[in-house]
Parts: C-alpha cells; structure tokens; sequence
C-alpha cells in the first residue's frame, strides 16, 4: 500500500460505534424562531428516537437572537434528554456551525434548517455512508433527478444560478451546494474546517468546494423539500455574499494557498492503490495530467511562435515562444501533474524548469538548423513556415518524453507522495493543533443554552456547561461561557 504524506487522514474505515453512546449530532442554527422552533425540535427527535439506530444528540445553535428563542432552547434542553442548546452573541450560520461542530465528541456530525423543510426520511441515507466508511460528507439534493421539490420558480432560478456559477468558476461537480441538509466525519471537520474562512451562508459552500478539490468522497442524496414561505433570507444580501466568496475562494485555489494535501486519503483496499513490481506509484495519474498538460502547452507554444516569427527570425522566435511556454508548462506541472500546493520551493522548481527548457530549446534548436542546412539556409530559398512547424512538433515530442523524465526524477522526485510539499508554514501551523482543536476531558452537562460571548468570560454558578473541561477549563475557548442557572449534569 502507498502510505499517506504527513497528516493526511487515514483510509476510510466503518465506525467503531461501541466508542461513544452518541454517534450523531444534528445541530439546527436558529435565530429568532421563537415559534417554529420547539415543535421542528419535538418533531426531528421523535422521528430520530424511532427510526435511528444509534445514540444522537441534537444541538440548538443560537445565533444571537433577540426574541424569546434563548428561552425556547433551554426549555427544550431541559425537557429531552437528547438536546443540548448552545447560544452565541455573534450571528452567522457558518459561525455557528463551526463552533458546535469543533467540539463535538460525536462521529458523524449533521445540520439541518430548523423549518425542516427536507423530508425527514432521507437523514438516515444522508448519514449512513459516513459510518460505513464509504464516503466523507454527504448532502441532500433538491436538483436530483429524482429529487421533488414544491418552491415558487424565483427560488428555483436562483439556486440552479448559483449551482451553474459553481459549475463554472470553481469546477464544482455537486448539484446543490445550497440545501440545508449536510452532514459530514468528525476527522474530517477537524482537518476542513480550520481551512474555511466564511461564517455566514457561503460557509457550506466553502467547505464543499474544498472538500472536492482536495479528492474527498461527497455523496448525495436526493431528497423530497418544500420551500418554507416564512424564510427571513436576505436573498440579495445572500447572493451578493456567495458571489465575493467564490472570487476569493477561486483565487485561493489559483494561487495554491491552500493546504488541501492535509486532507488526501488514500483509497484504503482499492486494489488502484496496491503496488505493482516495476510500476512506480502513481505513474499513470501522472502520465494522463503530464499529457494534457504537454498538448495545451504544444498548442500555446505553436501559437507564440507564429506571432513572434512575424517580426524576428525563426531561431529566436523559437527560443521566445518555448521560454513563455516553459514557464507556463512547469507551474502547470507542478501544481496539476505532480500535485504541488503553495509557494514553497516555487522559484526552485522554476529554475530547474529554466534547465529543462534549455535542454529543450538546445532540441528544437538543433532541428530547425539542421533542417535550414538541408534547404540550402533561411532565406528566399529556405524551408517552409509548414516544413518548420513540422520539425518543431516532432523535436517538441522527444523533448516532451525528456521533460517528463527529468519533471519525475529531479524537479518533482517521489517522496512527497506525489510532490505535495507538506512542510510548508501553513500545515505546520495546523499540525500544531491537537485533533478537534480542544482539550480531552470535556463534560458534558445538561444546563440551558451555553452562553457564547465577546468577552468569554465563564459564569461563576460553580456548575460545568456544555463544552467545559472538568479542570474548569473553558473547551469551547474564550468565546464560550457556562449557563448562568444550574442544571442537573448528564
């Protein structure tokens, strides 16, 4: 088996579910939904009490609200052994999300949209592939053939808009990145969410595109939904928001700024990933991305040099057009044939491609003067502009089969599991976390909604909340602070 660059995450494997009494943990981030919010609660926990499996929690993630939700929360906290409410000063989905799912102890973690507007029937298919080990995250799809969907035609319209602009600009291949019915493995979040910067709506959309550009396993579920007529989304405000976060998210991923090699698995038993005598790892990968690198790059350099060749000479047209193309060749290597992300060692890998080049340009060189000899020089009586392109297209071919070499053996040698350079300042940086980003020990206790503030101060009632350590340590961090009435621990 090939092994995996440091700290990526392991191969997939089923749940050891006899490890914790709670496998799941649906988290519905509300804001002021004083009505809707203890009947959805009643109706999602009776349907999971009946129908799930496993131990589950659902968590009420408050976010700021200013009507008598607080209240509602922590009634329901108290009344249902099953729900824990969590309250945050701050608004913001993706903030909420981030917050509950960080300190989570449960294995597969959830969210869903308090009006429960997706058919409560598909939570189980959503979450089941994530504790098989089949898949890293899963979401429900209203954009599914075999999806039924009552909404008016604007929201229809918008959210293929939106899909389509993902499809467009990021590449995305999931249907519907806007559905609030997700769920995805705790080893996963760990490692995601510190790489997710929104904390609103584009929040499940970053994560999404992230996850897929870094090879994890997303697996969709068609649902049956119907459109809540009652929704407070701003949905220009929305829109606006999700269209600045695919710009930086895009130029993100452009600029290789994203460690995503921190999230590569390997295939596990794939009988793909098993080694074959005389057959070096991930060669044919290599081989197909190196070839449609080298065809666009062919092209380009053909192109450059019939504009060049309009005002110079053929020589150095040639070295002109195969030095713009080197460059562009060797950062389309690194980062889409050998995997490279980041900076780090750019300008190495750079000049070492300068040495290919000069290796290259010595062949293309060496044939357009030979065939020059041949026709008696370059002048009237010299070789076609076709005669040349044809020379050129065959010395590019045996310096193709040279660059490739020299790319694998020297510029991009194996060792770092396909080239991905991990030992850059930000997956140090990340390394340095312990796994969930909080502290072992932590006790849960039954408590009305914790309390998440700007000054995070913890309430000195004496009595542990949700997300404190037992050494009276804060585990939610310093935006967190215990209830301010006692409740009896769980």
């Amino acid at each position: 088996m090939t092994h995996p660059p440091i700290d990526a995450l392991p191969a997939r494997e089923h749940l050891l579910l006899g490890l914790t009494a709670t496998v799941l943990d649906v988290v519905i981030p509300v804001y002021n939904e004083e009505t809707d919010l203890e009947p959805c609660v009643r109706r999602l926990h009776d349907h999971l009490s009946a129908t799930f499996p496993y131990g589950f929690r659902i968590t009420i993630a408050d976010n700021a609200s200013t009507d008598r939700t607080p209240e509602v929360s922590a009634r329901l906290d108290d009344a249902l052994e099953e729900v824990t409410a969590v309250r945050l000063e701050r608004k913001g989905r993706g903030r909420a999300l981030r917050t509950v799912w960080s300190h989570s102890d449960a294995p597969v973690l959830a969210y869903m949209d308090v009006d429960l507007s997706t058919d409560l029937n598909a939570l189980l298919p959503l979450v089941a592939p994530l504790i098989s080990g089949h898949s890293d995250l899963a979401i429900g799809s209203r954009l599914a053939r075999s999806s039924r969907v009552v909404r008016g035609p604007k929201r229809e319209f918008i959210s293929r808009a939106y899909n389509l602009i993902l499809r467009s600009s990021l590449a995305a291949r999931f249907s519907d990145a806007q559905c609030g019915f997700k769920a995805i493995r705790k080893d996963v979040a760990d490692r995601l969410l510190p790489m997710v910067e929104d904390s609103g709506w584009f929040f499940d959309t970053e994560l999404l595109v992230l996850a897929e550009r870094a090879g994890l396993r997303i697996h969709e579920v068609p649902v049956d939904w119907v459109d809540d007529p009652n929704s407070t989304v701003r949905i220009v405000r929305t829109a606006t928001e999700d269209l600045k976060g695919v710009w930086r998210v895009g130029r993100a991923l452009a600029t290789g700024a994203l460690p995503l090699d921190r999230l590569s698995r390997p295939f596990g038993t794939d009988p793909r990933d098993r080694e074959l005598s005389g057959v070096p790892g991930g060669l044919a990968r290599q081989l197909v991305g190196f070839c449609v690198v080298g065809v666009l790059s062919t092209l380009f350099y053909l192109g450059l040099y019939s504009l060049f060749r309009l005002g110079v000479g053929a020589q150095v047209a040639n070295g002109l057009a195969l030095l713009v193309s080197a460059l562009a060749n060797t950062a389309a290597n690194r980062r889409l044939t050998f995997g490279v992300r980041g900076r780090e060692r750019a300008v190495r890998h750079q000049a070492q491609g300068l040495v290919v080049f000069g290796i290259g340009l010595a062949l293309t060189s060496g044939s357009l003067a030979a065939l020059e000899a041949a026709a008696g020089g370059s002048g009237a009586g010299g070789p076609s502009h076709g005669a040349e392109l044809a020379v050129l297209v065959a010395a590019n071919l045996a310096a193709t089969v040279l660059r490739f070499l020299l790319f694998r053996a020297w510029v991009f040698p194996a060792g770092r599991e396909g080239g991905a350079i991990v030992d850059g300042p930000s997956a140090a940086a990340v390394r340095g976390t312990p796994a969930g980003g909080a502290s072992a020990g932590g006790v849960r206790a039954r408590g009305g909604p914790t309390s998440v503030g700007p000054t995070g101060g913890p309430a000195t009632n004496g009595v542990p909340a949700n997300g404190v350590s037992a050494g009276g340590g804060n585990r939610f961090g310093r935006d967190y602070a215990p209830s301010t009435s006692p409740r009896s621990t769980r």
